[in-house]
């Protein structure tokens, strides 16, 4: 992993580019989470990685670092409603959107990860493999990927009988035995569970 994306944005002349990416696309439950990063040139964070390669304690690590080390981050998201109203890509976009309208220090370009740009105000490409592949989209990916898993812990406190702390609202055998027991929640997306009779 190194700065060649971001250092290609810079030769074109940009001088703020921040890393996008999300997490919580797939889960039948709570919002999907969007981060967007501007690293220092140059910095190296040891193990900074794609977070879905790296242990919960390791991204809880890299969290604190990163958010440290950042000259800016910001945090979106899109509620399980939004989701349902304008459907996944939709509000993944808008929780996109939030997090670079979020960032203290304006970006003018963006890295995103993925194969779809997002309606940005800015500029910007998409990175394929970006969080393995470009610092600033991996520490954007373990924002996203830490500040929602903390919010489905959250949730489990707030209703322990759906166990959304052992499976962060995806779509377990255990989360839908759990649908089956206790029905749908405010915080489900009911456009995911349109099926539900085919797994219960």
């Amino acid at each position: 992993m190194d700065y060649g994306f971001e250092i290609s944005a810079r030769e074109n002349g940009y001088v703020s580019v921040c890393g996008i990416d999300e997490a919580g696309r797939g889960p039948l439950a709570g919002p999907v989470y969007a981060a967007a990063v501007i690293l220092p040139e140059g910095l190296v964070i040891d193990g900074l990685d794609d977070s879905k390669k790296l242990s919960e304690k390791k991204r809880e690590i890299l969290f604190d670092i990163i958010k440290e080390k950042a000259l800016a981050y910001s945090v979106g998201t899109a509620s399980a409603r939004e989701i349902d109203e304008i459907n996944i890509l939709q509000a993944t976009y808008l929780a996109m959107k939030r997090a670079v309208e979020g960032l203290g220090h304006p970006a003018d370009y963006a890295l995103v990860d993925g194969n779809r740009m997002p309606p940005l105000a800015i500029p910007g490409e998409t990175v394929i493999k970006g969080d393995a592949r470009c610092p600033s989209i991996a520490a954007a990916s373990i924002l996203a990927k830490v500040s929602r898993d903390r919010y489905m812990y959250e949730l489990d406190r707030e209703l322990p009988e759906y166990q959304f702390a052992k499976h962060k609202g995806y779509g377990t055998a255990l989360h839908y035995e759990m649908i089956k027991k206790y029905g749908i929640s405010d915080c489900h997306r009911l456009s995911f569970l349109k099926n539900l009779n085919e797994h219960i």
